[in-house]
């Protein structure tokens, strides 16, 4: 056996992810998906136990989740789940709804029958989703929906500031796929962006973009407010 077939037999392969990184998924799902509410203390002795993980880590988790804007730092009181902001929301659906309607229509203005069929894929792995009762499941297949809708056109500048808000854009969509009806209303939203991308009517598929946003804007807002329960 020769040297480099020695160093190959023993040599140690880096994970996947990092003890850090494996930890901040961890804490950032559990805040997305409820396990942790808006205004909970997030207590790093309990973190660490739960974690299995030194404190350091969890400190250098808590910073890196405050960047993100899921977790606040208050005086006198240290870490908590960050209290969803109203007029954060309402920019941040605003942001969605310009860029989503550009992507739509541009879709559209393709007449490329692999889009509609990439997306409809997407969809029926949020329905599946729903019936199965796997939120989390429902969050990555939607978020693959719209990574489809900006990569097929090129859009990749736009993709990236939606990804930069897709911590909170999920945090928000946690609450709302939760709401009543929305396993039915949503993806048949969705269904017509899908048909007017198939259509090639770009103005129909901007307006179905549109309406989904708004829907799930008011939705929200409701939440936020206290107006709509989550099941």
């Amino acid at each position: 056996m020769n040297d480099n077939a020695h160093s190959a037999a023993i040599r140690v392969e880096r994970p996947a992810k990092t003890l850090r990184e494996l930890a901040l998924d961890k804490v950032r799902e559990a805040i997305v998906s409820g396990y942790f509410r808006p205004g909970d203390r997030l207590v790093e002795r309990d973190l660490c136990a739960q974690l299995g993980v030194s404190r350091t880590i969890v400190r250098e988790v808590l910073r890196h989740l405050e960047s993100e804007g899921l977790v606040a730092n208050l005086p006198n009181k240290g870490p908590i789940v960050a209290q969803l902001n109203h007029d954060e929301a309402k920019q941040i659906y605003e942001i969605r709804a310009a860029l989503e309607g550009m992507a739509a229509r541009l879709c559209a203005e393709q007449n490329n029958p692999a889009i509609a069929d990439a997306l409809d894929k997407s969809l029926e792995d949020i329905k599946r989703s729903y019936r199965e009762k796997d939120m989390a499941g429902v969050l990555a297949h939607t978020s693959s929906f719209y990574q489809t809708l900006f990569s097929m056109v090129d859009r990749h500048v736009a993709w990236g500031v939606v990804n930069l808000l897709t911590v909170r854009i999920n945090h928000l969509r946690s609450m709302t796929i939760k709401t009543e009806n929305r396993d039915v209303q949503g993806p048949a939203q969705m269904a017509r962006i899908v048909d007017a991308i198939r259509r090639g009517d770009g103005e129909g598929a901007y307006q179905a973009a549109m309406d989904h946003v708004t829907s799930a804007s008011a939705i929200a807002q409701a939440v936020l407010s206290g107006r709509q329960p989550i099941d």
